[in-house]
């Protein structure tokens, strides 16, 4: 099996070395040089692994752990020269699996890719979970088909207003600010756009015949964001 790794690195030197000792152990390797880039690329094609650093060019390296985590399970590696100890935490703390000070040796980087691979392949060997749930109020959310069905008519939304969904549905309760949305469903790195969220969770709830004051679904947490408050059946 070849495992396909995404690195994002804008130190040129370091990534080419990366690179191409993976390479030549056989992995795929896809090499971006900022973050807005590496969360491009994640959304483009499957990865096994990915491998950050924290200062990076456009999105930075946290933010791109955030925004993955919140897609996928897949294996974080950050491999950073900040050292101190909040850096370390913050990223774990964002979803990254392990964390590599600069300057590393190959050989330790090659022994931690290839232990969390392992766990990754276990994990995979679970069998596949059934992806349609089912909550109260008439809602059922089919996220392998990208179907959602209200009263089981099913509700038409644009890819937009999907990935918005989505994205709250795979993490209840936490409360997402209109900028981490932003950045995440239009992989743009500012956030400039807060209106447009604003206007396609106003769609997404006039679709879901959700009120704003007695909401079911997607409650608005004033001064902060929004959140998905749908209880499973």
């Amino acid at each position: 099996m070849k495992w396909q790794l995404l690195l994002v690195e804008d130190d040129i030197e370091i990534a080419r070395v990366v690179r191409d000792t993976f390479l030549r152990e056989g992995y795929g390797v896809t090499w971006a040089t900022t973050g807005l880039e590496g969360w491009e690329d994640f959304q483009s094609h499957p990865y096994d692994l990915v491998l950050v650093d924290l200062m990076l060019p456009e999105m930075d390296g946290l933010t791109l752990c955030q925004n993955i985590r919140w897609k996928s399970d897949v294996p974080i590696i950050i491999i950073s020269a900040r050292k101190e100890d909040e850096d370390k935490v913050e990223g774990l703390h964002l979803g990254a699996d392990d964390y590599l000070a600069k300057p590393f040796s190959l050989a330790e980087l090659k022994a931690r890719v290839e232990s969390q691979l392992r766990r990754w392949r276990r994990y995979q060997g679970v069998p596949d979970v059934d992806h349609k749930t089912t909550f109260t109020n008439g809602l059922t959310v089919d996220l392998n088909n990208e179907q959602i069905f209200l009263q089981n008519e099913e509700i038409y939304l644009t890819q937009k207003e999907f990935a918005l969904f989505n994205v709250m549905v795979q993490n209840p309760q936490r409360v997402f600010s209109k900028s981490e949305l932003y950045q995440h469903v239009w992989q743009q790195a500012d956030a400039e756009g807060l209106q447009t969220v604003t206007v396609h969770v106003k769609g997404l709830r006039e679709k879901l015949n959700d009120p704003v004051k007695t909401p079911h679904f997607i409650q608005t947490v004033w001064g902060k964001g929004y959140r998905f408050i749908g209880e499973r059946l």
